[in-house]
C-alpha cells in the first residue's frame, strides 16, 4: 500500500529539479525509497526546508497522508542519519554505512528475551533459536562496514549466555560451568555448544554461530540503464546471476550440478571448464524471450564462448552427462 501511495514522488521531484538543467544539477535532489521509508538529498538545508519539504507535504496531502514529525528531520550528512536499520554518515569526507545503534540494541534485546524465556531449556534448544536470528541479522548487514559491530555483538551475546549458564548452576565453580557449556571448536575457544537427539535417537552437537564469522561482501548496484527486457543487457544480467550464485551455498550447489550435467565441458568449444578458465551462466531461452532461471534453462559457458553466443545469436543446447541419459 505504501508503494502505491508514494508512487510518483520521484517523478514529481524530477519535474521540479530536472537533471538536464543547471538548476537541477546544482540542487542535487535525489529520492531513495523503500516502502514507506524514504530519504531525499539536497544541496542545502534551506532548499530542503523551504522548497522540497512543502512539495512532499502537498504530494502526501493529496493522498490523505502526512509526514511523521518524530521521523522527519533535516540533517547534514556529516552528522549522519539512520535509514533501514543502518547509519549513514560522512567521516572526514568519507561516506561510511554501519549498523545503526538502535538496530543493534533492538537485536540484542531480542537475543536477551530468547535467553530469558529459556531459563530451564537445554543449551541445544537455545542455540537452535539463536542461530537463525544471528545469521539473518548478520547477513542483512554484511554489505556495509559492520565487522567491528559484529565482534561487539558476539561479545554481548557471550556475556548473556555466560550469565545464563552460571544462573543454572549457582553452586558450581566457574571452571565446571565453562567445561559443561563451552568448548574449543575449529581452533576457537569458548564456543557455546549443546547436544540434541535426532529422530533416530542419535546425539547431534549444535554450536552457536558468531556474527563475526560472516564475511563482508560489498553489494554491486545494478547499472541505472540496465533493462531486463532489452536483449542487449542479457549478458550483463547473466554475469550478475553467476556472481550471486558463487557467493551463496545454494548457488554453489547449483553450479556444481550444472557442471556435472555438462561433464565439465563447455557445450560451445567442448573444452574443460575450470577455475582457471572461468565460466558464465547462459540462459538457453533468453530471459528477454521469456526464459526462466531454473537449472533446466541454464548452461555454463567459457566467458569468451558466452560473448560469441550473444554476438552471433547462436543456439546452445543443454548437454547431458552419460549418467542422465
Amino acid at each position: 500500500m505504501a508503494n502505491l501511495a508514494l508512487d510518483g514522488l520521484e517523478v514529481l521531484l524530477r519535474q521540479h529539479y530536472p537533471r538536464t538543467t543547471k538548476r537541477g544539477q546544482q540542487a542535487k535532489v535525489h529520492l531513495c525509497r523503500y516502502a514507506d521509508d524514504f530519504i531525499i538529498s539536497g544541496c542545502s538545508y534551506e532548499l530542503l526546508e523551504e522548497e522540497v519539504k512543502p512539495l512532499v507535504e502537498a504530494f502526501l496531502r493529496q493522498r490523505g497522508l502526512e509526514l511523521s514529525p518524530e521521523k522527519t528531520r533535516i540533517t547534514h550528512l556529516e552528522d549522519g542519519f539512520d535509514f533501514l536499520g543502518q547509519h549513514v554518515r560522512k567521516y572526514a569526507g568519507k561516506l561510511l554505512i554501519k549498523p545503526a545503534r538502535k538496530n543493534v540494541k533492538t537485536f540484542l534485546g531480542k537475543v536477551r528475551q530468547v535467553v530469558k524465556v529459556n531459563k530451564q531449556a537445554t543449551a541445544a534448544t537455545v542455540i537452535a533459536q539463536l542461530n537463525p536470528m544471528i545469521r539473518g541479522w548478520a547477513n542483512y548487514h554484511r554489505h556495509v562496514v559492520s565487522k567491528k559491530t559484529f565482534y561487539r555483538v558476539d561479545t554481548a551475546i557471550f556475556k548473556v549466555l555466560w550469565s545464563w549458564a552460571k544462573r543454572r548452576h549457582p553452586k558450581k565453580p566457574r571452571r565446571w560451568v565453562a567445561d559443561k557449556y563451552f568448548a574449543t571448536r575449529n581452533g576457537r575457544a569458548w564456543t557455546f555448544v549443546g547436544t540434541s537427539v535426532d529422530q533416530k535417537g542419535k546425539p547431534h552437537e549444535l554450536t552457536l554461530i558468531r556474527a563475526g564469522d560472516t564475511p563482508i561482501k560489498r553489494h554491486v548496484k545494478i547499472k541505472g540503464a540496465a533493462n531486463p527486457y532489452d536483449p542487449g543487457w542479457e549478458i550483463y544480467f547473466e554475469e550478475r546471476l553467476g556472481v550471486k550464485m558463487a557467493h551463496q551455498l545454494k548457488g554453489r550447489r547449483q553450479l556444481l550440478h550444472l557442471w556435472q550435467q555438462q561433464n565439465g565441458l563447455c557445450p560451445v568449444c567442448h573444452q574443460k571448464i575450470t577455475r582457471l578458465t572461468g565460466w558464465h551462466n547462459h540462459h538457453v531461452v533468453w530471459r528477454t524471450h521469456g526464459g526462466s532461471d531454473t537449472a533446466d534453462n541454464r548452461v555454463l559457458l567459457h566467458p569468451n564462448c558466452h560473448r560469441q553466443v550473444h554476438s552471433q545469436s547462436l543456439d546452445v543446447a543443454p548437454p547431458r552427462s552419460p549418467q542422465s541419459v
